[in-house]
């Protein structure tokens, strides 16, 4: 077992060239491979998906490239591809390619919510749990672990404002692989760096993420053949809440329409949609003031999606109430109870409060990164207790998905986002 465990932190070594330029049309981008000086050693991308897969991470260096006039990035951000030494505070057992991907889907989500502070970890290129707050990043930072803690365990988190110590207090209470911020504090670091395994990034331009929104970039798939797809990124066009469209729809000459979500929907559905376009699809999110509650990613059918993310909702929830009464995860709780009556009890107790508060999905809106083909999906989800959805539009029942909201009581909001939100 110990001979296996080595694979982890053996460094696989790349043959891939200093230089890559790709050639599209008569336009060309340069790139060039990034290493670093660790511990006196030059060192690229620890490796790939998985310790026996070679791996290089590419910088633009040169580029105008464009299409149908619009301007794609040149390399002038710099975050993930353009990191230094300076930028790898700590490097710990310095960055693979899944420990930058991760940074980079938290910087894509994160670019839609400067507004305030915010903070998502991610596991697996997914994120836990994301929030947003007024009050602060820790604010911020708390309940994005509380949305799910159990996989929260081992993740990437990335903010977007100075960490400070009270975060770093927090961090270290728990097990992470790598914490990206636009800078630390003095005292946060002090912390932080006590955990000589956790990577400590700091990204200045995590501060001004504004500035990249709407400059699409290629994204380039490579097929098992050797062959490419290659499509512009996803650019987000919900940036306010005055973007999302009038739930409306005409049948047979009849029209219906959804009610208009609050203010205090409107700005949950934002936050959600933003958070949406990291999730893998098909994905659902409930969330709450400022908050997820539950993710629910990359499942086949719809309406599979909702019912897998409620399910997530009550596990969540009641592995909270098990951790706050007794330091156990839920799934812990379970197995002692087998041969300790009184926690026998507890757990009884714990399923039964899930239940009732039905896992705390009351109140919170519910985005969906594809129409609704039929309204099971809204009517599960509407017995929860959700209050407003958005969701793309499109499906030729969507005025059977408008009546759904339009009967519940009380009358559930829906918003139009007039695109399409899939990530594969």
């Amino acid at each position: 077992m110990s001979d296996l465990k080595k694979m982890y932190h053996t460094l696989n070594r790349d043959s891939f060239p200093a230089d890559l330029t790709l050639t599209v049309g008569e336009q060309t981008i340069r790139y060039a491979k990034k290493t670093w000086n660790i511990g006196g050693e030059q060192k690229g991308l620890r490796y790939g998906e998985n310790p026996d897969q070679p791996a290089a991470l590419y910088e633009v260096v040169e580029s105008s490239f464009n299409m149908d006039g619009v301007a794609f990035q040149q390399g002038q951000h710099k975050l993930v591809s353009s990191l230094t030494e300076d930028n790898l505070i700590q490097s710990g057992k310095h960055p693979g390619k899944i420990n930058l991907t991760d940074v980079d889907n938290g910087i894509n989500m994160l670019q839609y919510l400067t507004a305030k502070p915010a903070a998502i970890i991610l596991k697996h290129n997914n994120p836990c749990g994301a929030a947003w707050s007024d009050e602060g990043l820790f604010t911020a930072l708390t309940r994005a672990f509380a949305s799910d803690r159990i996989a929260a365990f081992g993740g990437t988190i990335i903010v977007n404002r100075t960490l400070d110590k009270d975060c770093a207090e927090f961090i270290s209470g728990s097990y992470f692989e790598v914490i990206a911020a636009p800078d630390f504090t003095a005292e946060a670091l002090t912390v932080l760096t006590a955990k000589k395994n956790l990577r400590i990034i700091g990204i200045p331009a995590l501060a001004e993420l504004e500035k990249i929104v709407g400059t699409p970039f290629l994204d380039i798939k490579s097929l098992v053949d050797g062959g490419l797809i290659i499509q512009a990124s996803f650019r987000n066009r919900i940036l306010t809440e005055d973007d999302f469209l009038p739930a409306e729809a005409i049948k047979d000459g009849t029209t219906y329409l959804a009610r208009k979500p609050s203010r205090r929907e409107a700005e949950d559905l934002l936050f959600a949609w933003a958070v949406e376009a990291g999730v893998t699809s098909n994905s659902i999110i409930f969330a709450r003031d400022g908050a997820t509650v539950s993710i629910g990613t990359g499942e086949q059918d719809r309406v599979g999606c909702v019912e897998l993310t409620i399910q997530k909702a009550y596990t969540k929830y009641a592995d909270k109430l098990a951790f706050e009464r007794h330091g156990l995860s839920l799934y812990e709780l379970k197995q002692k109870a087998r041969a300790d009556q009184e926690l026998a009890s507890s757990l009884a107790e714990i399923l039964a409060s899930t239940e009732q508060a039905r896992g705390g999905l009351p109140g919170t809106v519910l985005v969906s990164d594809g129409f609704f083909p039929f309204r099971d999906g809204v009517d599960l989800a509407v017995a929860q207790g959700v209050t407003a959805i958005a969701q793309p539009g499109g499906s030729i029942r969507d005025w059977e998905i408008i009546q759904a909201v339009n009967s519940a009581t009380p009358q559930v909001a829906m918003v139009f986002t007039g695109q399409r939100s899939f990530k594969h």
